[in-house]
């Protein structure tokens, strides 16, 4: 695998995978908010730096559920655009890096349940709703004007998408 391919993220994602990996999500940061188990803080950055940076590659939450957990469900894969999943996971990097460095780095363990408080609002929108917070803000971002449409052609243009539906839903939307 040479450099370019480690450090790339997948583009179209499979949704179901990536509404599994928030269910993983969910049940680290409930442990570290419930059972009070901050040392799952470091993991869970680590995790979604990970992520953002190669996908499930690097990732042993993103391995155990594209490799074991999604091929054992049998489900059909659901194809969405990739840089809004990882727009989502920078995020997620960024509250999880700010509650590690807010925990281990000045003690300030109150500031960094905060934001795993978000991260876990977030990942279960995502794994439980189907709704993706950050592919949404990543969407209003586009439709600003601050974000180009060349960063996501899959994204402006819902077309394809729209195709893939059965008429019932194709027309719901």
């Amino acid at each position: 695998m040479s450099r370019n391919e480690l450090f790339s993220f997948p583009n179209p994602v499979n949704e179901v995978s990536a509404r599994l990996v928030a269910g993983g999500v969910v049940s680290m940061a409930m442990l570290v908010l419930a059972a009070q188990q901050h040392w799952l803080i470091a993991p869970l950055a680590f995790g979604f730096v990970a992520r953002v940076s190669t996908g499930p590659t690097l990732s042993p939450l993103g391995q155990l559920v594209t490799r074991v957990i999604t091929p054992l469900l049998a489900l059909e894969p659901r194809p969405v655009p990739g840089p809004p999943k990882r727009f989502a996971q920078g995020i997620g990097a960024t509250l999880s890096l700010a509650a590690a460095l807010a925990h281990f780095g000045f003690g300030a363990t109150g500031a960094a349940t905060v934001l795993v408080g978000l991260i876990l609002v977030a990942a279960s929108l995502e794994a439980f709703a189907g709704f993706c917070l950050g592919c949404w803000l990543f969407s209003r971002l586009m439709a600003a004007g601050l974000i180009p449409e060349s960063v996501c052609e899959s994204c402006a243009d819902i077309s394809d998408r729209l195709e893939a539906l059965d008429p019932v839903e194709a027309q719901a939307a």
